[in-house]
């Protein structure tokens, strides 16, 4: 029950020990601050990578080719690769229960006009898995299909700001717009969370790019989804083969960086789990001894207090009081001020996050915050220790 007086003791205390209230409450909220400081800029490098690889599947690899800097097979350098169709199927055939998606891609810069609009885009001619590894947003109506590819169809889909540019706020599906020339049909309208660039690109079935701009079997880049069920050691095997088996397959050297690249994000997601691991424990290492530090302060504190009211908890044992009612009335001070104190360091430390967060992310610190859990743990473990500092030193006063 609510003790009307024993709270007005407590607090005649807090008043009568100025000093020694401010330094346990000092210590705690200084402890709280740090604490949340260093988990508030964990967070927002974990924040940076996540938007780095926002736009893309985190299954994703990627197959690039361009000139051979090394003699193989009696084969020059500078000899052009050129990825094709059946390469893609190749890749596709052989790997299929290791592949989730996938896609060709064929890059071309084009001239879109509409009426009396116009501008210059780059147009991606892909297959329909394209949409699940950009992970394309679909606004208004829909994307690449299989029938687009097997009918060689002349649709395409446009970004938010193409539709933006051309149409202004008009409907654009359905309407025919110009590609360099040649007459398309406008089948969908696309965003995507990786910014502006992203959503000023079109969209078009890879087999009508070939037979237009070039007719011929050839593609620009292949992307894999890898079976996500796949973990990361296993995935980076798996991109490891298909780099050499496509190396085999074009007469690659194995050691030529030049002429094959495989860009496997389970790579990367693997060195960003071993960062935020080494960089979490150097944290909790510091935390823990900015907590250490918070605990030994308090107790300290704690057990000066006690030694200092020896003689008042002497009195009051004289005049009856219980010493349950003693250690009780010293605990629920010792909660107050650390409960008060963690508080502050909390908001203090929410407040320096918010205010800097902004700042930070040319050091690659996006949206640095901290889990109010993680904090009031944190309080937690600093009230524990002042409540077994009391309880250790209030017995020897009791007795």
């Amino acid at each position: 029950m609510f003790d009307l007086d024993r709270w007005r003791e407590i607090f005649q205390s807090i008043n009568k020990n100025k000093l020694r209230s401010i330094l346990s409450g000092f210590t705690i909220a200084f402890a709280i601050l740090l604490f949340t400081l260093l988990f508030g800029i964990v967070t927002g490098l974990q924040n940076q990578f996540k938007t780095a690889f926002v736009d893309d599947a985190t299954n994703s690899i990627f197959v690039r080719v361009w000139k051979t800097s090394k003699p193989y097979k009696g084969l020059q350098s500078g000899r052009r690769i050129q990825l094709k169709n059946e390469d893609y199927e190749f890749v596709g055939d052989n790997y299929a229960d290791d592949i989730q998606y996938a896609t060709a891609r064929i890059y071309r810069n084009v001239n879109i006009v509409y009426k009396n609009k116009q501008n210059n885009y780059q147009l991606r001619a892909v297959h329909p898995d394209h949409q699940y590894l950009e992970k394309t947003i679909i606004d208004e109506g829909r994307y690449i299909n299989l029938r687009d590819l097997e009918d060689k169809s002349k649709v395409i889909v446009i970004g938010r700001l193409v539709k933006k540019d051309l149409f202004g706020e008009k409907p654009a599906i359905g309407k025919r717009v110009n590609v360099d020339g040649i007459s398309y049909v406008i089948v969908g309208v696309f965003s995507d969370k990786g910014g502006d660039n992203e959503e000023r690109l079109t969209y078009m079935p890879v087999t009508t790019a070939q037979k237009l701009y070039g007719n011929n079997d050839h593609i620009g880049q292949i992307n894999l989804g890898y079976n996500p069920e796949l973990n990361l050691d296993e995935a980076i095997a798996f991109g490891n083969k298909i780099e050499r088996e496509l190396r085999k397959k074009l007469n690659i050297h194995p050691d030529d960086q030049s002429a094959l690249s495989v860009r496997n994000m389970a790579e990367a997601n693997k060195g960003i789990n071993q960062f935020m691991f080494a960089l979490y424990f150097i944290v909790v290492f510091v935390g823990s001894g900015t907590l250490i530090a918070g605990i030994i302060g308090i107790s300290n504190i704690m057990i000066f207090v006690i030694k200092e009211r020896t003689k008042e908890f002497g009195i009051r044992k004289a005049l009856g009081a219980k010493p349950s009612s003693i250690i009780g009335m010293v605990i629920q001070e010792s909660i107050l001020i650390t409960t008060i104190a963690g508080y502050l360091g909390l908001s203090l430390g929410t407040y320096i996050l918010s205010t800097i967060g902004d700042s930070l992310e040319k050091y690659f610190i996006k949206d640095p915050h901290v889990s109010p859990g993680i904090v009031i743990g944190a309080t937690i473990i600093l009230i524990l220790a002042g409540l077994i500092a009391v309880l250790a030193s209030k017995k020897g006063s009791t007795d």
